[in-house]
């Protein structure tokens, strides 16, 4: 696996001293609302669990899947493989999400959990790539662990055909790996 990486974007030290001051920030973004934590199966798993540990404040997990790729591409068509449990009607949301890459999953959900309405509705993604987003996406990020380059990355829960997630840091896959 390790022959596989370019090179290490973001290391496991940077990327938890980034985890700890967003565990910050949202401790205190979300004193008093009781939220619920919704993470983006699968690539969110381990970005979720280390970031609902430094949300101090008491909370409800939930989890939802959506699909958009296949390989290194975006299909355009995003499909919801699994719905998350809780009614978030009335309630204070905070997605997290591994990347923000394209827009096209990410304003899909949005979209769908507007339908719902819920009291407010957050996002928190460990990965920003702006370069990647397609044309007329406008939505933002309302907290961001890093920005990064248009690069296909892998490591920290984030894969290719499923492997490279156990990575503890987030490396740019060699292009011969996946062309």
């Amino acid at each position: 696996m390790e022959r596989d990486i370019q090179e290490v974007l973001l290391s496991e030290e940077q990327i938890q001293a980034r985890i700890k001051e967003l565990g910050e920030i949202l401790t205190e973004e979300y004193r008093d609302k009781n939220p619920i934590i919704l993470g983006v199966l699968k690539g969110v798993a381990i970005f979720y669990a280390d970031m609902i540990r430094q949300i101090k404040v008491p909370c409800q997990m939930d989890f939802m899947c959506i699909s958009s790729y296949k390989g290194t591409s975006s299909t355009g068509n995003t499909n919801i493989r699994l719905d998350l449990a809780a009614d978030i009607r009335g309630r204070h949301v905070l997605i997290l999400e591994d990347i923000y890459d394209t827009g096209n999953s990410l304003t899909y959900l949005v979209n769908y959990l507007k339908m719902k309405e819920p009291a407010s509705l957050k996002i928190c993604t460990l990965l920003d790539k702006p370069e990647g987003r397609k044309p007329g996406v406008t939505l933002k990020a309302d907290y961001v662990g890093f920005t990064i380059p248009k690069a296909f990355v892998v490591g920290y829960g984030l894969d290719y055909n499923e492997a490279y997630r156990n990575l503890p840091y987030v490396g740019i896959l060699k292009p011969e790996v996946y062309t």
